[in-house]
């Protein structure tokens, strides 16, 4: 008897090789399989009868074979199977093209269901290549068919069928996280229903009862996990910062802090002054300055005595921190230290010591700062840049080095603040919505390939000048398939050193590169011992390059514009005026339009809002973005009312069951939701 843990594997009409296809679109289990959820419907539940069958409009049509049908090779790599359909108001003539199995396929004198598109004229009745089944089947025609994002080896009609026996196999299974008392006030139907409707739908009406139902399980759960984070921290309490005075900081720069950034210093100071653990979100454009918002707070806790740790992604993006910071820091008698993962393990020992006897106050690493080994004597204040690379349990390893640390995190994705507000329910949200004086305006192009001659002469032009160039590649591939940006990325920039520039130095870097390799091709390309580098989307977050004035995209309408926006802030660092030029072939209105938006505004809080209306909030709240969880049927552009009534219901069943002891399926689906360790929030 199958449970939801089962492997796909063991699924009928799936094996091995299948599932290790599916793999591809993280479905691993019977749970992953029902809870991969369609993208789009094709309504197949129109019938006609032929003489009603309007050309240009799809309908299924119930009719017999009134001849075998004929074979007709026309040429080689063109054959015809022709074939006459009847009912009783008329005749149909149906062609398949390159479809020869059909010949044998189908009988004279059965009748079959045909779906396809009508044409000829009303005198005559044609299709050509609908989907055919015997009468009375009803997988593939006769009503809505799910439509699901695809990967090479898995077609539409494999993973349908996959889906039905799944659902079949398991849906008295399936326990609702929604209490019964909020699935009767809100009018939801029960879990089983809502998965079999939100793959098979019966109708649009249900279609919609099941989209909201799992809508609003979505942002409940979500809800529930933000209110239990946001509530232990409300909860605890910490000694306040006394000295909080900064003018001696403030004094000591080179240049003066913008109204935005003295904002945000001024919301930090208040939370280390309250007595409460500090948990805020410093939120702001490439380029805002977030790094001084979260240098004043380091300073901060070190003057209170205490120890501060700086958390990066990367080794080349904390070793470009520690060269930032620590001439700033050490100017006002705070001695740094870097903490890495390639450290020798004599270098590495005595800045443990340090660290653990309280000689050193400020650590810049990697995820090197919550190995085992490594402990704090005071560890006061925690900072976490680029936040979206980091989930709930990472920065939980880190803050629990302390006792009750305050915690900032860092975002260069603006998301338009009354949704951050809304979304991060367990962080007080500070925006930097300006940029420093000087900060320069990037031109942005958004042309079509038949430029790239032209880009190359342009290249060639800002590189002899003294620049550098960035080419970011993505592959596209046929039938949903996921791109191999790796070999894309690879194959380009072989092409470009080869044949385009043999006389520069071009390099290569991929997300699938070991991180010692890949920093190492970024620390020669910020060194300007590289003038080109061709990568896939890994330096969306990466180290500053003052001589990168150029930013290429290659098919810039497979990205978000936030996406964009971030790739195109790794130039314009230095004082050169700098370029992005975005190619693309997709002559769609919507591309178009996305792509003259990038043209039109350097503003990323004005570009995250029309990426969220074009786009939905996928970029924004996918794991991948913000270590939150990806929603998979809620919409936040359309769901803000949904999402505000699941807030209030969250709110009132912790207030009855504030640890949810009364509600193990509840508190069991938020953990999964959120990825949580066992003990985390309890």
């Amino acid at each position: 008897m199958p449970d939801l843990n089962t492997d796909v594997r063991y699924i009928k009409g799936i094996g091995e090789q299948r599932a290790k296809s599916l793999q591809k679109l993280n479905i691993h289990t019977l749970q992953d399989l029902i809870s991969y959820f369609p993208r789009a419907y094709d309504d197949r539940s129109k019938f006609c009868c032929i003489k009603d069958l309007q050309p240009g409009e799809s309908a299924c049509v119930e009719a017999m074979a009134a001849a075998p049908p004929t074979l007709n090779r026309i040429r080689k790599g063109l054959e015809l199977v022709k074939l006459r359909a009847v009912d009783g108001t008329g005749a149909l003539d149906i062609t398949f093209f390159n479809q020869v199995y059909m010949k044998d396929n189908l009988r004279s004198g059965e009748t079959y269901t045909f779906f396809g598109k009508a044409e000829g004229t009303h005198l005559r009745k044609t299709m050509t290549n609908p989907i055919v089944e015997q009468e009375g089947s009803r997988t593939f025609t006769g009503r809505i068919i799910p439509v699901y994002p695809l990967t090479a080896g898995i077609s539409q009609g494999m993973l349908i069928r996959a889906v039905e026996q799944g659902l079949n196999a398991c849906q008295d299974l399936l326990s609702d996280p929604l209490p019964l008392e909020i699935r009767r006030a809100q009018g939801l139907c029960d879990i089983g229903y809502a998965y079999r409707q939100i793959h098979f739908p019966e109708s649009d009406e249900q279609l919609e009862d099941a989209r909201r139902r799992l809508v609003f399980e979505e942002l409940f759960l979500l809800a529930v996990g933000l209110k239990k984070m946001r509530r232990r921290r409300d909860e605890s309490t910490c000694l306040p910062y006394q000295n909080t005075d900064l003018t001696d900081f403030y004094g000591s720069l080179p240049f003066s802090l913008t109204s935005a950034q003295k904002r945000a210093v001024n919301e930090v100071l208040a939370d280390v002054s309250s007595g409460c653990p500090m948990n805020r979100l410093i939120q702001g454009d490439v380029g805002s300055g977030k790094t001084m918002v979260a240098a004043a707070a380091i300073l901060c806790a070190v003057r209170n005595g205490r120890q501060a740790a700086l958390m990066a992604p990367t080794e080349i993006l904390a070793e470009q921190h520690y060269q930032n910071l620590r001439p700033l820091l050490e100017d006002m008698g705070v001695a740094c230290a870097l903490l890495t993962g390639s450290m020798p393990a004599k270098a590495r020992r005595g800045v443990l010591e340090k660290l653990s006897g309280d000689e050193t106050k400020v650590v810049i690493g990697t995820h090197a700062l919550i190995s085992p080994d490594v402990a704090y004597a005071s560890l006061g204040l925690v900072v976490t840049d680029e936040q979206h690379r980091f989930g709930v349990n990472q920065r939980a390893a880190l803050t629990a080095k302390g006792e009750r640390p305050h915690l900032l995190v860092m975002s260069a994705t603006p998301i338009p603040r009354t949704l951050a507000l809304m979304i991060y329910g367990d962080l007080d949200v500070s925006i930097i919505d300006e940029l420093p004086p000087g900060r320069q305006k990037i031109d942005t192009f958004a042309v079509t390939s038949a430029y790239h001659q032209r880009i190359y002469r342009f290249l060639r032009k800002e590189i002899a000048a003294g620049g550098q160039a960035y080419i970011i590649c993505s592959m596209v591939e046929e039938n949903d398939a996921v791109p191999d940006d790796r070999k894309a990325a690879t194959e380009y920039a072989q092409t470009l050193q080869t044949q385009v520039f043999p006389d520069l130095r071009v390099a290569c870097v991929h997300g699938r590169m070991k991180p010692k390799e890949k920093d190492k091709i970024m620390a020669a390309f910020a060194a300007g011992e590289i003038h080109i580098l061709v990568s896939t989307t890994v330096v969306e977050v990466g180290v500053d390059v003052p001589n990168a004035t150029v930013m290429v995209v290659e098919n810039a309408d497979r990205f978000g514009l936030s996406q964009l926006h971030q790739l195109r802030g790794r130039v314009g660092r230095g004082k050169n005026k700098s370029y992005c030029i975005l190619i693309s072939d997709n002559h769609s209105e919507e591309s178009r339009a996305r792509l003259k938006i990038m043209t039109q505004t350097g503003d990323g809080f004005k570009i995250a809002e029309e990426d969220l209306h074009l786009r939905g909030p996928g970029d924004f709240f996918g794991r991948r973005q913000h270590g939150l969880p990806s929603l998979k049927v809620a919409d936040l552009t359309c769901d803000m009312r949904l999402l505000k009534e699941a807030q209030k219901a969250a709110a009132e069943l912790l207030e009855q069951d504030p640890d949810l002891e009364k509600h193990p399926v509840t508190d069991q689906r938020m953990r999964q939701m959120f990825d949580l360790d066992p003990n985390t929030l309890n």
